[in-house]
């Protein structure tokens, strides 16, 4: 897909906060661009927590889910470890069948009363991702089902049980960063440049998943790289990702 110069500059995401949930739908979600961004937030002192809904299972054909799952949990916590992250949580949903509903919104609103963050981080819940290829169903439940969890997290009338397990309501989720997503889309960017590398190392954790890819993967990394480079011709910089950006609680200007 050609990214088109923007006749006004995309604004920078914003980067005043200090705690950043990622919930994203299986191991290696996050390490497709968005590991690079999280690269850069660690070393300015952010703390980043990492929440798969799955554990990729059924990403490995050939091999048995029982054994896919552990192994590509291993690799997701070898890959967050490259990018600062200390913490990788795993809600344990069947993969390629994660349904959106009130069980994921509970849990999600769960995970962020608990870990109480700042910002969310997400991949795209469009029908599409921003190569024009079709967004599988387990990122696009899972997407909506981030947003609207924000909204449950700070309501102490919807999943009231989790006030019974010690969890008080969560206002303070100022916005979501959505990943994935096309030029049309997008409404914010993020400055990656000089932690691109970093997020590649990221994803090369992940080793098992890619090499069942076969030969397709060996054209990953620059088919990512040359995207980051057209997305930072947009942004004014060398390497960007784009991000739709939803305000939850964050107040209007």
């Amino acid at each position: 897909m050609q990214l088109q110069p923007s006749p006004e500059p995309i604004p920078k995401m914003p980067e005043d906060w200090q705690t950043a949930l990622a919930i994203v739908a299986h191991p290696d979600d996050m390490e497709y661009g968005g590991a690079s961004a999280v690269a850069k937030w660690t070393a300015q002192g952010k703390k980043v927590i990492y929440l798969m809904v799955s554990s990729g299972e059924a990403g490995i054909d050939g091999m048995h889910p029982a054994d896919v799952g552990p192994l590509r949990s291993r690799e997701e916590i070898e890959a967050a470890e490259v990018v600062g992250v200390e913490t990788v949580e795993f809600l344990g949903y069947p993969d390629g069948i994660i349904e959106y509903g009130l069980p994921l919104r509970r849990d999600l609103s769960r995970a962020m009363r608990k870990h109480r963050p700042d910002a969310l981080v997400t991949l795209s819940y469009h029908l599409k991702f921003a190569s024009g290829h079709l967004n599988m169903a387990d990122h696009r439940n899972v997407g909506l089902a981030v947003l609207d969890a924000a909204r449950d997290a700070g309501n102490r009338w919807i999943f009231p049980e989790l006030l019974e397990e010690g969890l008080a309501p969560w206002n303070g989720v100022r916005f979501a960063a959505v990943l994935g997503v096309d030029q049309q889309t997008a409404t914010h960017g993020i400055d990656v440049s000089g932690y691109w590398e970093q997020g590649l190392e990221s994803l090369k954790r992940h080793k098992a998943y890619l090499e069942n890819l076969g030969p397709a993967a060996a054209g990953t990394f620059g088919i990512l790289t040359d995207f980051a480079r057209r997305s930072g011709e947009v942004l004014g910089c060398d390497h960007g990702l784009l991000t739709e950006l939803v305000l939850i609680n964050e107040p209007w200007e």
